[in-house]
Formats: C-alpha cells, structure tokens, sequence
C-alpha cells in the first residue's frame, strides 16, 4: 500500500466531536477532506465550527492565514454516502454501537473503491466484530484518537484479526505524517489505554466503598504523591460517569466478567440517579455555582521526633530515608530487613505500603504510601493500625511534615492507595505485553500520551523492581482472594526473568 500523501482524499462520516477533530487534523495535514452526516444539517454547521477553529488557530499564530484558508477550502460537505466514491480513506466517529458501525461501513462497500483504507475510531468495540461482515476485512483497521483530537498526540493503529499488515502500517504512517505519535496494538478489548487504565479508577473507587478515604482524600493523594495529573474521582467527573462506566463494563464484559475488571457498584449508583459529573451539575462532586474545590482530609501539625532508627528495604525506603536525613533528623541505621522500617521513638515503626494491613506488622506500625518521588511529592498518605498509639501517629505525621509534606491519615486497608493502584497498573501492563497486544515501549507511551501518566506502567515497574510488585500483589491477593489481586503469570516471569528484563 503506497505511504500517504496529502492529495488523497480523507472523508470523515460523524460529526461530532470526534468527528470535527479528525477532520481539522487531516485538514491541517495538508488533505481535502470530505464530511459526512447522517444527519441533515449537521455536516453544514460542522464545516462552520471546523471554519471557526481554524480561525482561531490563525488568530493565535498556529498556522499562518494561507494554511486556515487552504484548509477552509479543502471542506467538502457530503450530502450522500456516494459523494465519498473518491476517498482514499474513511474515518467513521458515529456512534458507538456495533450494529450501526457495520451497517455503516457495508453501505461505504458499495461506494468507494476497493483499495480504500476503511478506519473506525471506535474506543470499545472489536474492530475485528466491525470487519466481519465485510467482503474485504483486510482493508479495515482501527484509527483511535483521543479527545480533543487536535490536541492530544496519541493514536492507537489496531489490527484487527483479518486487518492486512500494509494496511496497518499505511494507518501507522498516515497518523505519523499528521503529526501524531502511533502506536500499534492488536484487537483486544479496550485496546491498550482503556484495557490498562481500569485499575486506576477501579481501585480508587474500591477505597471509596471501603471507606477507607473520601474522594477528594484518595484524588489529592494520587495527584500530589503518586505524580498523576488529575484523581480517578475528578476524572471520571470530567469525562462523564455514564461514559466512564460503559467503557468499564464493555471491557469487563468482553473478558467474559474477569474479576480484574469487575465495574464498581458505587459508580454504577451515581449513573442510575443520572449524577453524570460535571455535565450534570454532580457526580462524585457537586458542581453548583455555590459549591467550592472539596478538601482532602490534611492532618493538623505536629512534631517531628528529633531521631528515627533505619532498617534497610526497598528503594523506596531508602530515599525517604535520605530526606529524613537531610532534614536535620538522626538517623540510625539497623540492619537489613524485608520491608524496611524507621522506627519512631517508643514502639512506633512507620513502613512503605506492601499490600498487607498495618496491624499485620504489629500493633503500633504505621504504613506510608509509595510515591513517585518523595522528594517532589507535596502530600504522604499513613494507615496506623487501628491500635496505634496516638503518639506514634503523631510522631509519623510530624516527621512527613518535617519533610515539607501535607499528611492525609486514611483507614488502614491492603494496599494503601498508590502502592495498590501502581502495582495494579504494571500487572496489566505486564500482562498486554506478554498476551501480544502491544509492544512495552508502545505501552508506556500510550499510558504518558493518552492519559498523562507521569512514567509508564512498566518503566515504573521497573523502576520499583517487579519482585516488589508481585509481593505487593501476592499480598493483596491473600486479603481478597477473588482473583482480582492475583499477579499475572507475565508479572510473576518478570520478577524471576534473568537480568529483571520483560519480554514480549
């Protein structure tokens, strides 16, 4: 299949707006693209807004007034499904229902030719299902862009099963030439982001039942301490419940009810009392006019203990120790341990997260929770043990805030919230690679890309080191034995694989 080049014609069918992003991209890029709407009048107002857009970009410097007019030029509005004859390929953004989109794309049989690349841009269907019914399946493919579809770099290329690879690579090359950053994975549900990003609002939303933190809590924490860009509560709020939650249960469908994708019945009450996010007003939050930014539980000042005595572990506990230090408090260090642990004045021991109860380790341990890096990390989650000596937990809040961190003292549970949520993300990871969906670079870019994760599920994993993960999921697992903490079989390979390497 020849590379793309900017005189082929790219039609778009749906314009919503996914549909109008795609269009402004190919536009952008250099190509005549012809809209199509089912629809009468919206292919007309979309032009309008596309037009719109591309002003703007002017306006702002972006693209200079030659390329907005070209580009307003090259819009051709569809009245008919016959009107895309010419195009060399078809992106469809309808709706995301299976019997439409193969409905759709066998009428597009009929019309364009057949070396017409024919893409979907569906975020949860099997592009395989869309293509089976087909006469040339091999010339289908999956085009996943992410909303706003100017803005965001990322696109999934998903072959699907009878997806031919010159027509993968000409999707691969076409999303590179527009200026997007491809990546390639094969048809499996939830492609990589939506497969490997369902631990992160699943576990939150865990905690939450649990009671074992309130949603702003378990959001700051994960903002300010795990590195991540926004929490699963105010992300979910943004995207819209509903929508969240059908991609939730799509994917936890399409792997035949897998405990590890088991949706959550408290999301699932917020979407039948249509409490949508902030499209509706409320969602996990309220969104009136009156109602302000809700606030993670911060634990009031304390003082820091004037020494703390070290026992070796994880790397982790190694660099909190060295800002423990370089605070001006003494530290003295005690051997080599399993897991690590400052011992506070009197019988206090703080310890990292390892996916077991604080009270598991004694009646006056103290878990803190991972971070992505203590040193910039602004907030530190503890889980005392529920006997905890009040001066204990005072000392361990003292000594976090020596650091310069907020506090938030959340219940004692498995796991803590980063440590189960990180270990969670790299089993899924680790186990996409390992089932063939995609390559690990390809993984940790989409996961940076797509959604903003500050590092990668795997290089974090890495990094972290996959022994460490596995423990903490093999902990999880023994507290809840569903088989949903249970570490995959590609986990376990890595964290016993020469060298530490993980291989597709």
């Amino acid at each position: 299949m020849d590379k793309p080049v900017t005189h082929t014609t790219v039609a778009v069918v749906g314009t919503g707006t996914m549909g109008q992003g795609i269009a402004q991209v190919a536009l952008v890029a250099g190509h005549p693209v012809a809209l199509y709407d089912a629809v009468p009048g919206r292919v007309e107002q979309a032009v309008q807004e596309i037009s719109a857009r591309l002003d703007r970009l002017a306006e702002k410097g972006r693209i200079d007034q030659a390329a907005r007019d070209a580009a307003v030029a090259a819009i051709t509005p569809a009245a008919e499904l016959g009107d895309l004859a010419g195009a060399g390929l078809v992106i469809e953004a309808v709706a995301e229902d299976l019997a439409v989109k193969q409905r759709l794309f066998g009428d597009l049989e009929g019309v364009v030719a057949d070396d017409c690349v024919l893409a979907t841009n569906t975020s949860s269907l099997s592009v395989t299902a869309i293509a089976g019914a087909l006469r040339l399946p091999g010339r289908f493919v999956g085009m996943h862009f992410f909303n706003p579809a100017p803005l965001l770099p990322l696109v999934e290329v998903v072959r699907g099963h009878a997806t031919e690879q010159a027509v993968a690579d000409f999707a691969y090359e076409t999303a590179a030439a527009w200026g997007k950053t491809p990546v390639r994975c094969t048809d499996t549900p939830g492609f990589i982001v939506n497969r490997i990003a369902r631990p992160f609002y699943a576990e939150a939303f865990r905690l939450h039942e649990e009671r074992a933190a309130d949603p702003a809590t378990v959001d700051a924490v994960l903002r300010e301490s795990g590195g991540f860009r926004m929490g699963p509560f105010e992300l979910t709020d943004l995207i819209g419940q509903d929508v969240n939650e059908a991609v939730t249960r799509s994917v936890w469908e399409s792997f035949f009810q897998d405990p590890k994708f088991t949706p959550s019945l408290a999301q699932r009450r917020l979407v039948q009392s249509g409490l949508h996010g902030r499209k509706s007003g409320r969602g996990w939050f309220r969104y009136g006019p009156q109602d302000g930014q809700p606030e993670p539980h911060t634990a009031p000042p304390s003082d820091p203990p004037e020494s703390v005595v070290f026992t070796d572990g994880p790397a982790p506990v190694r660099e909190l120790v060295e800002l423990v230090a370089e605070a001006g408090i003494a530290v003295r260090r005690s051997g080599v341990g399993r897991y690590g642990f400052l011992g506070l004045p009197g019988s206090g021991q703080l310890m990292l997260a390892d996916g077991s109860l604080a009270a598991s380790h004694g009646a006056d341990t103290i878990q803190f929770d991972l971070a992505l890096d203590y040193r910039t990390a602004t907030r530190v989650a503890l889980a005392p043990a529920r006997g905890a000596a009040p001066e204990a937990v005072a000392a361990a809040v003292g000594l976090f805030q020596a650091l310069g961190k907020r506090v938030s003292v959340v219940r004692d549970t498995p796991g803590m919230v980063v440590a189960r949520t990180v270990a969670m993300l790299v089993d899924f990871a680790a186990d996409a690679v390992e089932r063939g969906v995609a390559s690990p670079a390809d993984i940790d870019t989409a996961m940076r890309l797509g959604v903003n994760y500050p590092l990668g599920p795997l290089e974090w994993g890495g990094r972290l080191t996959p022994q460490w993960v596995a423990g903490v999921l093999d902990r999880l697992h023994a507290a809840y034995p569903t088989g949903r903490y249970a570490p995959s079989v590609a986990l376990s390979r890595w964290s016993m694989a020469p060298g530490g390497v993980l291989s597709s």
